[in-house]
């Protein structure tokens, strides 16, 4: 091992301490290069230059001269693209004779700098969460990135202390007020950089917090002594030094305290850099300056000039020079005139070569291009963004405990949002929680009277949320709020008796325009992620965790934070936060087109959750094979047998929770109607599992259609009290047709019974769901669709799952199904597919119910839950359970879901273990609950268009295939 002395020590080590340690191996080789470069070459190494990949091939050449001929030590990326700045990065450093630094200034990841890259939480954002860790895993991904991308200096993080509210220039940049809670931040971010091989310089040294001065266009005068700057500014970077931040970038401010010197910028002040910094803090890392291009040092000296007065000042480092060679020049010519000797200049480039030499430098390679952009858009940088906003959104007010939102049931929701257009991700996932009547205003300065047009559209409702986006970052501008945003939150809370939610997508420091909100929540930014996570907040999907990292006002100081507890409602999230392949499951779209271009359905909605998290919701193809219409996540579609466990089975599982039923109890306890009937005898454990001996069906519309005579007593073509059940929109059946669909199914022959005696064999049958219809309405006193919707659909939320859905949605909203040519003689869309069910007005027990995927996961989900989901105990006992259950041997089935077979080949993945329940439907659907991995599948079509006899959705094992690459994405636990 040799010691080294006074600066000349490895960044690695970063002690307070006079003597380093350096390895063997890294002092000979930086001996090795200093030996071989001039000493006009050991200048230009001082020098780091911004390049940007966006720019054309003129700049690209002015940057080869500088390496070429001027041997400038390194490169700080701007704007541009990743493989673009992978492909320079690789012509640079082949040009450069010595391996150069390459710096991005990236503090919210490369998406701050290149297009097609992640973004991750600004500082601000990160300073409200209360957990490190996040920011240390962001350090993490952010070095992960930029190493592939062969990088080595990462201008984060921001150790300024934002004490100032007007600070124009770093305000969300920063961690927060509070010196503490951003010194322990920094060293998170700082950690989680280096410990992935990525230099961390903290800035801007001494502290940018307290200005009201952007340094990028003047120079900021900051007027505390050093009392106060020990006190509060410098104890963040004091802090970062013993956690061994490898670099340090000098900020552009006037601090007359410390150098009195006029319009001199901290950046040149030899008293800051080396009085302060290196001499009394004793800092021995690698000193930036901030760009010398910013007005702040560039307003009062020329090129060339203000690189010198920095060197001499005792930085390391000249960043974003505009003018090298007359830069090397004016040093040169210093150092004739014995204002600078070479020594001096030799040790800043030893402190370079180290850092180098740290970076990997010594053996540096080309950045391969092969699979780059993949490799940087990691998955596990999306589970680390996610959680970061997560635990940063704040509920800053909650007066009245509305938050998070329970009784759904109780609540008519309007969303009014302001700076965004009527698509976007923060209304869409309100909209999967509950019924949302959605307004939104792109304006963000509209006038009064585009808000008060609104008014008379939300009166019905009781909760407004109001959600302000794509809000600007300046305090002078007042964050971009317009004046009528403010009047019209105003006049909903002073003039109406509506509660009032209002959500700031944007800086935590506007809140004090809404401090007098009873409801008031901080997203902190408008970014798709933070749209996601702030309605999942709302609804009680996850908790609410952060607290404020600033005083917005005298109201709401630092620290303020509602702390809310889930509600067990479903959340949507990334594959990977729940040990599952994001790629894997992007096979579903091949299986799933593959099914559209073979013709075996249209369109399909594909919905898979785990533990509870949505993690894959896509919808393909169109409502038709003309492709006029795409399908969406809120197309609904007819659900068909899946209405068995959907609705009637939810009703009988309800009363066998309040013990009103005994499920070895005769059917006909229930309905004494059957005594004397073939069916007096059957059990209401046989009619769940379908071995009661009951057909799979009768007649019933062949019935209606005998004759002439016949077909006109049974239906008519107008609606009257007589006719009022819409089998199709122009053609109505008789109100007594309930009672004589009744009376044929009592009729109805069973199958022959076993031959040994021991009842019936399964046999799959509609009739089965007649007679649980009949049984679930006599005991609750009411009819099935009423109870479901008061008891189940209302208060879940459910927007689109119910019967007759004509009712309540456009027809437009709803996938077609079958072009029936034979009984209804029309396109069917929106009304039941199922001729029976469609015979009683499209409510029965075995098909009518229409949902989208979305509604029916929040219903399985509830199940999976054993009843408890969004507060609420729709099961007090562990019926799913007990009805999920295989009952008989020969029989697959539980009481009343369907199962997997045991041999496999059934409507299963054969990878579902036994324990998984669900159900599929004729029309082209299936859903699937496996509580053994806490997993959900729903997939939706209308297979059935135009024609009922498609069997291709069956024939290439579509859904079954789609179930298999789900359990595939389930990574193995370690």
């Amino acid at each position: 091992m040799i010691l080294i002395f006074l600066g000349m020590g490895p960044l690695m080590s970063l002690k307070s301490s006079e003597q380093l340690i350096v390895n063997v191996k890294e002092q000979t080789w930086v001996d090795s290069v200093m030996t071989s470069l001039t000493p006009e070459q050991r200048i230009g190494q001082l020098f780091m230059v911004a390049a940007y990949s966006s720019k054309n091939e003129k700049h690209f050449r002015e940057i080869d001269t500088l390496v070429s001929r001027y041997g400038i030590g390194g490169i700080m990326f701007m704007q541009g693209g990743p493989v673009r700045q992978a492909k320079l990065t690789n012509r640079f450093q082949s040009e450069s004779k010595v391996p150069m630094l390459i710096a991005m200034d990236a503090e919210w990841g490369l998406g701050m700098r290149l297009d097609s890259s992640m973004q991750f939480a600004r500082q601000m954002t990160l300073g409200a969460m209360h957990e490190d860790k996040y920011t240390y895993l962001m350090g993490r991904e952010i070095a992960l990135k930029m190493k592939r991308l062969g990088v080595n200096v990462s201008f984060s993080p921001v150790l300024d202390v934002n004490v100032n509210a007007a600070n124009p220039v770093i305000g969300n940049r920063s961690f927060g007020e509070s010196k503490e809670e951003v010194a322990r931040r920094g060293v998170a971010y700082i950690r989680g950089l280096q410990d992935h091989g990525v230099i961390a310089v903290a800035k801007h040294f001494p502290g940018h917090g307290d200005t009201d001065t952007d340094s990028h266009l003047s120079l900021p005068v900051i007027t505390h002594d050093m009392k106060r700057l020990s006190d509060v500014e410098l104890y963040p970077f004091n802090k970062s030094f013993e956690a061994g931040v490898m670099g340090v970038m000098v900020a552009h401010l006037y601090m007359p305290k410390i150098d009195s010197t006029k319009n001199l910028a901290t950046t040149l002040s030899r008293p800051l850099v080396t009085g302060l910094l290196k001499d009394k803090m004793k800092y021995r890392g690698l000193v930036f300056t901030d760009a010398l291009n910013m007005k702040g040092v560039s307003k009062y000296y020329k090129p060339g000039e203000v690189d010198l007065k920095a060197l001499m000042a005792g930085n390391d480092v000249l960043l974003f020079p505009e003018d090298v060679p007359t830069a090397i020049f004016k040093i040169k010519e210093a150092i004739a005139a014995g204002k600078l000797t070479q020594d001096e200049v030799d040790l800043h480039v030893r402190k370079i070569l180290h850092a180098k030499y740290w970076a990997g430098l010594n053996n540096s390679k080309p950045v391969a291009l092969a699979n780059l952009q993949e490799e940087i858009d990691r998955p596990l940088s999306s589970v680390v963004q996610e959680q970061l906003y997560d635990h940063a959104v704040t509920i800053v007010q909650n007066k009245d405990r509305l938050l998070p939102f329970k009784n759904l049931d109780t609540l008519s929701i309007a969303s009014v949002a302001v700076g965004v257009t009527e698509y976007n991700k923060f209304q869409e996932t309100l909209g999967y929680y509950a019924p949302i009547n959605k307004f939104s205003i792109s304006d963000r300065f509209a006038p009064d009277t585009a808000f008060m047009k609104i008014i008379p559209k939300i009166k019905d409702n009781n909760v407004v949320v109001v959600s302000i986006h794509n809000m600007n970052m300046t305090p002078a501008k007042e964050f971009g709020i317009g004046v009528g945003t403010r009047a019209f939150i105003k006049y909903l809370q002073d003039h109406t008796n509506k509660k009032v939610v209002v959500v700031v997508m944007g800086n935590a420091y506007s809140l004090k325009f809404f401090e007098n909100s009873n409801t008031l929540v901080c997203g902190f930014e408008d970014h798709p992620v933070a749209q996601s996570l702030v309605p999942q907040m709302l609804f009680g999907a996850r908790g609410a965790k952060g607290s404020l990292p600033v005083t917005a006002s005298a109201k709401l100081k630092a620290g303020t934070g509602v702390i809310t507890q889930p509600l067990g409602r479903l959340k949507y999230g990334v594959p990977e936060s729940v040990g599952m392949s994001s790629s894997v499951l992007e096979q579903i779209d091949n299986i799933a087109l593959e099914a559209i271009a073979y013709a075996a359905t249209p369109g399909a909605q594909v919905m898979v959750i785990k533990d509870g998290t949505v993690v894959f919701n896509k919808s393909y193809g169109y409502y038709t094979y003309a492709k006029e219409k795409p399908v969406t996540s809120s197309t609904v579609y007819d659900i068909a047998s899946i209405t068995k466990v959907a609705a009637t089975l939810q009703a009988i599982m309800f009363l066998k929770d309040q013990g009103k039923i005994n499920l070895d109890a005769k059917v006909s306890t229930y309905l004494p109607e059957l005594k004397g009937s073939n069916k007096e005898n059957i059990v209401m454990r046989d009619v769940l599992t379908h071995q009661a001996g009951l057909l799979a069906g009768i007649p019933a519309w062949q019935n209606t259609l005998k004759s002439i005579e016949t077909k006109k007593l049974f239906y008519a073509s107008r609606q009257t009290d007589s006719y009022p059940n819409e089998v199709t929109p122009g053609f109505y059946s008789i109100k007594s047709m309930e009672d004589s669909l009744w009376t044929w199914t009592v009729k109805s022959r069973l199958i022959p019974a076993r031959k040994d005696g021991k009842g019936y064999d399964y046999k799959y049958s509609d009739l089965d769901f007649y007679i649980l219809k009949r049984v679930a309405e006599r005991l609750l006193n009411q009819p099935l669709d009423e109870f479901m919707d008061q008891n189940f659909y209302a208060p879940l939320g459910l927007s689109t799952m119910t019967y007759k859905p004509l009712l309540k949605l456009p027809r437009e909203a709803i996938a077609p199904t079958e072009d029936d040519k034979y009984f209804r003689h029309n396109l069917i869309w929106g009304t039941v597919h199922d001729q029976g069910a469609a015979m009683l007005g499209g409510v029965a027990g075995h098909a009518g119910l229409f949902s989208n995927a979305n509604d029916l996961a929040i219903l399985l989900q509830m199940n999976l839950q054993n009843g408890k989901y969004g507060g609420h105990d729709y099961f007090t006992n562990n019926v799913v359970t007990e009805f999920s259950k295989k009952q008989f041997e020969g029989n697959r089935r539980g009481l009343g879901w369907d199962k997997p077979e045991m041999e496999g080949g059934g409507p299963t993945s054969s990878m579902a273990p036994q324990s998984t329940f669900g159900h599929t439907g004729f029309t082209g659907t299936g859903a699937w609950v496996d509580p053994e991995n806490k997993l959900i599948y729903v997939f939706l079509s209308n297979r059935v268009y135009p024609d009922g006899g498609n069997n291709k959705l069956v024939k290439y094992n579509i859904r079954t295939r789609i179930h298999d690459v789900i359990y595939k994405a389930i990574i193995p636990k370690t």
